[in-house]
């Protein structure tokens, strides 16, 4: 108290450590989270199989308009799959079939895709308004076919009014809007990456629809040429029954597709229970870095306490010779100098919790103005991790300077001035 500048300094090692602990925990949990909700958004009890282009199927062009190679997953694929994998709870097919909708003077580019209702289950959809696919659209042809759009397609399709009962065009095929997905958080994230797209320009018809309105060849229009390609089915939604069962079903899936596309190299298999896994372990990592860089700063803390504590038992001299003289014991003095240094590391402490948690807080408001960066998420085990150690760097780093203290022979001490 007589020397609080000293005494904040002193901590000062401390605080800065304890304060990069807490923010950096805090935004590192909230890349993590955020990371992984993504992935699980995808399912962690699904395996999801794509059709890929193969790097050699360079189209020969005639004319503007290129020959349409043939590659991917086959109906026959999935039909093994169905009849040789197990357990197998939920199988859904996606065939793409469009790459843009049109309404009226509004245009958008959108991920057109044929399936079953099945998909909003296995798929974890969330509809905003309206209804998804059900199995009477599979089986009503005749009539006008229904479609499901994603949130941005909505936005950019109908700006002023409700596309609900609105019609659609893909590729001159009309349809009627049934339903809008959710708005799903993936683009620019890890969940988009590994779909490929994002997915709120998805547009889902009826299977049924898709096969006999569009075929197998997909026409995409580039740079003035049409590029076109043959996919029977773009991916393959299989769901296993439980988490349990999802590395060896992925391998039986896996096997089956080897024998019939491995030398193609035209399919890709993601199984996002794996890439939880794998990013789970690779956020320890970068927790274990992360505590090891802030601890460094702790460690110059602790010797910062130490340097102090050593030049103010020299101070303290006469005091300690005045103490022993009338009656105090070593573990008298001993216990002074350690209960003055670990009261410095834990006011410290306080206090670099305190300045985290104010810089968890800029973390939020920058979060909010730029959304790209991750929002960080307060963990206690920082919070309590951090509290303890800076307790134990004064105890730790004070314990000399109070053995050195204790020795000192109390007649000298007196003499001294």
């Amino acid at each position: 108290m007589l020397h609080k500048l000293r005494s904040l300094l002193t901590a000062l090692g401390i605080i800065i450590g304890i304060a990069a602990v807490v923010s950096m925990a805090s935004y590192g949990e909230g890349a993590k989270q955020a990371a992984l909700a993504d992935i699980a958004k995808l399912g962690s009890k699904n395996i999801i199989v794509r059709s890929v282009k193969p790097p050699e199927s360079n189209e020969t062009t005639t004319g503007g308009r290129q020959f349409a190679p043939k590659f991917g997953l086959l109906w026959r694929d999935m039909r093994r799959i169905e009849e040789t994998v197990g357990p197998i709870d939920k199988l859904v097919p996606l065939k793409k079939v469009g790459a843009q909708v049109l309404q009226g003077k509004y245009r958008s580019p959108a991920a057109v895709f044929g399936t079953t209702p099945v998909l909003m289950d296995v798929a974890s959809l969330r509809l905003a308004r309206g209804r998804y696919l059900t199995q009477a659209d599979m089986e009503q042809q005749h009539k006008m076919p229904v479609a499901v759009i994603g949130a941005e397609v909505a936005d950019r399709l109908f700006p002023l009014v409700d596309p609900l009962e609105s019609t659609i065009k893909v590729d001159k095929q009309s349809f009627q809007v049934v339903g809008v997905l959710n708005r799903i958080g993936l683009s620019g994230g890890a969940g988009s990456a590994l779909v490929g797209r994002d997915l709120n320009f998805d547009v889902h018809i009826p299977m049924p629809v898709a096969k006999a309105r569009f075929g197998d060849t997909l026409f995409q229009r580039s740079s003035g040429s049409m590029q076109a390609s043959q996919v029977e089915i773009s991916e393959i939604y299989i769901q296993a029954p439980n988490e349990e069962s999802v590395v060896s079903v992925s391998e039986q899936v896996k096997r089956v597709l080897e024998k019939e596309h491995a030398k193609e190299q035209d399919t890709s298999l993601t199984v996002p229970l794996e890439l939880l896994i794998q990013k789970e372990k690779t956020q320890q990592m970068f927790n274990l870095m992360m505590i090891l860089i802030a601890g460094l700063s702790l460690l110059v803390g602790g010797i910062g306490i130490m340097n102090i504590m050593l030049a103010s038992v020299t101070e303290r001299t006469r005091e300690i010779g005045i103490r022993r003289a009338l009656g105090a014991t070593r573990h008298h003095i001993v216990m002074q100098f350690l209960v003055e240094t670990t009261v410095l590391s834990g006011i410290g402490g306080i206090i670099g919790v305190g300045v985290g948690l104010g810089g968890v807080g800029v973390l939020t408001v920058v979060h909010r103005i730029w959304p790209a960066m991750e929002q960080p998420h307060v963990t206690m085990w920082s919070i309590g991790v951090s509290f303890i150690v800076a307790t134990s760097v004064g105890i730790v780093f004070g314990l000399y300077p109070a053995m050195k203290a204790s020795q000192q022979d109390p007649i000298v001490a007196l003499r001294h001035d």
